[in-house]
């Protein structure tokens, strides 16, 4: 399944996509939520959906989508987890995952403009693949890892690298910033992508080839992800965790490019679909 959510900002109903077609399916009763993904939402909805499709009324591709679930108890990020990316940061390929968060008020729809924070001189994109958690995980195993994970989502994981790199290395300072985390179009349910370890990720800036590369070239895979971040925290049910960005990234560029208002980025996933952010200035 293809999970969608569709609406205004804050008023967003469940969706299902199914061969290009945008199903409401709000008379199921339930938004896509922690409670949700505990108590196997996802094969309920499938069952429920395979007796009411008919029934269900199909929303015109016009409508905005918003994130396809309702905000997570946390968004947790892996930083240098590609080769390539940590090398053309200077920085050293890390012995285990990187850690950090993004608040999760930084979550927005995938088409959503990106707002560049006041006083930005440094916003950067970082296309990446991302995860969500379907039940309760802690001191996970690495055999059993794969069992935890409802499904995959595009994330373009924004960053301001001046308040990431420059004030006392403060990462969730430059990362956590309004409209910073687009997630979407849809979160993809794991039967649907049959192998997340060989996915390819590219991202354009203004219609140009940025990040092209492919999630083989991870640092740590998904199961030793989860396993190793269990162990330093409870994942919850609806849990998102995004997987780091491969090389490409402004930071990385000689000389380094940032985004300016104006600028469009369009970016994707073999599997998860594409998306575009139009950046803006934050409004006075």
């Amino acid at each position: 399944m293809k999970l969608i959510r569709i609406g205004e900002v804050g008023k967003e109903i469940p969706g299902l996509l199914e061969e290009g077609k945008r199903y409401d399916v709000s008379a199921f009763g339930e938004d896509y939520d922690e409670t949700f993904f505990e108590s196997n939402g996802l094969g309920r909805l499938q069952e429920w959906f395979s007796s009411n499709k008919n029934s269900c009324p199909v929303i015109s591709p016009d409508v905005r989508l918003g994130p396809p679930f309702k905000r997570p108890s946390k968004l947790v990020c892996i930083g240098l987890n590609y080769v390539k990316h940590a090398e053309e940061t200077g920085a050293a390929i890390p012995k285990e995952p990187v850690l950090f968060f993004k608040s999760t008020t930084s979550i927005v729809g995938p088409n959503d403009d990106l707002i560049i924070p006041k006083n930005s001189k440094k916003t950067d994109w970082e296309v990446e693949l991302a995860f969500v958690i379907e039940k309760k995980a802690s001191y996970v195993s690495e055999e059993d890892a794969m069992d935890y994970v409802a499904g995959y989502v595009l994330h373009n994981d924004y960053s301001e690298r001046e308040f990431q790199l420059e004030r006392e290395g403060q990462w969730v300072k430059g990362k956590s910033c309004d409209t910073f985390a687009p997630l979407g179009p849809y979160m993809a349910t794991k039967e649907e992508i049959e192998d997340p370890h060989k996915l390819r990720l590219w991202l354009k800036l203004n219609g140009k080839m940025m990040q092209d590369s492919n999630t083989s070239d991870f640092v740590f895979n998904i199961p030793q992800i989860i396993s190793n971040v269990s162990k330093y925290m409870t994942l919850l049910p609806g849990d998102v965790i995004s997987t780091g960005t491969p090389f490409g990234v402004g930071l990385g560029l000689k000389p380094q490019v940032y985004l300016t208002p104006g600028d469009e980025i369009e970016l994707g996933i073999d599997g998860l679909g594409s998306s575009k952010q139009t950046a803006k200035a934050y409004p006075e």
